[in-house]
């Protein structure tokens, strides 16, 4: 049983991945998730996620992190994700509740009482995260791990050589990425590669609530992911928790990362040190590989254990 604290802006992909971690209570106990500005306004990624929380009738504690980067002004992405953050279903706007408590301070409380270690799924710019780093160092040992979405060795989306997580706020990334917690890097070196075809996407249509959810989702994924040259449509966030459900789907290498943080042109981008002499700590396992058929069957599976709850 792991201990989840989720860290996300929904976003298409950050809906599957929290749909996926709720369908798997056998391996997951979900302490709480925090919203952080990036997709989309933290406001619209708030209520995105209210919305999903709200649709699948769930019980998670929900609180809002941070608005934006630790220096520079907040880049969304509406030419990804259109202009709610989430475009493509229709939500009634039902409410769900929200903390009070800042996320980053509701992220120290949940690990402070947790009586087990920890496991932090980061799927936005990692702002919320670093600040946590920073601000409550003796929560570090109860941390077990960093499963997070971003970065890319060998190319970015944002800029040829930036991921757009990372590349909206570097400063909190190199901080995470140097904090010595170990660390799951899903890249798009892995993330380009966990697809789900547009046929696999029609299965989906009125085949329960939930599923059908996610056809809607992923069906306006899939046509805005052709203007970025996707013929099927990378999951990317459901990787990280993936990953943890089932590691035996991906392969990948260990390394020290470190991020760009100037102005220059190479700003955004994750770098690793691969080498076997290495002299800093490759606390980072940066996923190269994953099983398609596999990764896609996760998700399928977790719709159905979805759809069936929401009849009983």
């Amino acid at each position: 049983m792991k201990h989840l604290l989720i860290d996300c802006d929904p976003g298409h992909d950050d809906a599957l991945a929290i749909m996926a971690a709720l369908a798997n209570p056998e391996s997951f106990n979900i302490l709480g998730i925090t919203t952080i500005g990036g997709n989309q306004t933290l406001k619209k990624v708030t209520e995105n996620a209210k919305n999903i929380l709200s649709f699948l009738n769930a019980k998670v504690l929900l609180a809002a992190g941070q608005a934006g980067p630790l220096v520079k002004p907040l880049q969304t992405a509406p030419e990804a994700h259109g202009d709610s953050g989430m475009d493509g279903p229709y939500f009634d706007g039902a409410d769900y509740p929200i903390a009070s408590t800042n996320g980053v301070q509701f992220l120290a409380e949940k690990i402070r009482t947790s009586k087990d270690k920890v496991t932090l799924v980061a799927l936005g710019p990692l702002t919320n995260i670093a600040l946590l780093i920073k601000n409550y160092p003796e929560l570090l040992p109860q941390i077990n791990e960093i499963s997070l979405m971003g970065g890319g060795i060998h190319h970015g989306n944002q800029t040829p050589l930036a991921e757009f997580n990372i590349y909206v706020d570097p400063d909190a990334a190199e901080i995470v990425f140097q904090s010595g917690l170990p660390i799951i890097m899903s890249g798009l070196d892995v993330t380009e590669k966990a697809e789900i075809t547009v046929a696999e996407i029609n299965q989906l249509k009125n085949q329960g609530k939930v599923s059908h959810l996610a056809y809607e989702l992923l069906s306006f994924y899939n046509q805005s992911g052709r203007q970025f040259g996707f013929i099927n449509s990378p999951i990317h966030d459901l990787c990280a928790v993936v990953y943890l459900l089932k590691p035996e789907l991906f392969k990948g290498s260990y390394a020290d990362i470190h991020v760009i943080t100037d102005d220059s042109p190479a700003r955004g981008l994750t770098y690793g040190d691969f080498r076997r002499m290495a002299p800093e700590l490759k606390n980072t396992l940066v996923l190269e590989d994953v099983d398609r058929v596999g990764f896609v069957e996760v998700l399928r599976e977790a719709l159905e254990w979805l759809d069936d709850m929401l009849e009983r």
